[in-house]
């Protein structure tokens, strides 16, 4: 059976959610299932990011992860909701120690060779090149990625339906993380018909690579 990063990367696009009321989060499920796309990256940005996990994951068709995770105890909600895998925007070894301990699925942000370093250190191939666009986008990318051949890299921030395509065709990105089919504002408007079929494009697109 594919562990919870391996179906991340079947999937190429991880929503990346920011949501405030989790009142809103089965609406969005169902939102995200309908359009092809059944995961979500929740971020900790919210006070409502445990219970949306919560209620995420009890659904039983989504693959739901945690985002913005920055310390052990938030790894410990994440989890306690139900959250399948956990990201973060940096590197900090204690909370990535803490994942690998007990098998918990970590992709943290590295932007510098000395942040890949580290990570390998640490025992991890998989990472979120993070903000990637702000960093130099996929030119940055390509330069920093070229000596370490082992490492894969998982692009988030500035990712969007005009530029998912050149990212996900560089063969050391695996998926892509993205907020444009999930943004905040869609999801306070309750406009889930409009995420669905964002959703739906974004899935297309990957499909006609």
């Amino acid at each position: 059976m594919p562990t919870a990063l391996e179906k991340v990367l079947q999937m190429k696009i991880v929503p990346v959610v920011a949501i405030h009321d989790a009142g809103h989060s089965d609406a969005l499920a169902n939102a995200l299932v309908e359009g092809g796309l059944p995961c979500a990256e929740i971020t900790f940005r919210t006070a409502a990011a445990a219970d949306a996990i919560r209620t995420m994951a009890k659904r039983g068709d989504m693959l739901v992860g945690a985002g913005t995770v920055l310390t052990i105890d938030q790894v410990k909600q994440a989890v306690d909701a139900g959250a399948a895998f956990m990201v973060a925007p940096g590197l900090n070894p204690r909370v990535v120690g803490y994942c690998r301990e007990r098998n918990i699925p970590i992709t943290p942000g590295v932007a510098t060779p000395t942040d890949i370093e580290t990570a390998l250190d640490l025992g991890l191939k998989i990472l979120k090149y993070f903000p990637a666009e702000a960093f130099g986008g996929l030119k940055a990318l390509k330069a920093i990625s070229a000596p370490y051949t082992a490492v894969k890299f998982i692009p988030t921030g500035g990712i969007n339906a005009s530029n998912v395509i050149a990212y996900l065709e560089h063969p050391k990105v695996v998926a892509c993380g993205g907020s444009w089919m999930v943004k905040s504002a869609l999801i306070a408007a309750g406009q889930f018909d409009k995420i669905t079929s964002l959703t739906r494009e974004a899935v297309n697109l990957v499909q006609n690579m």
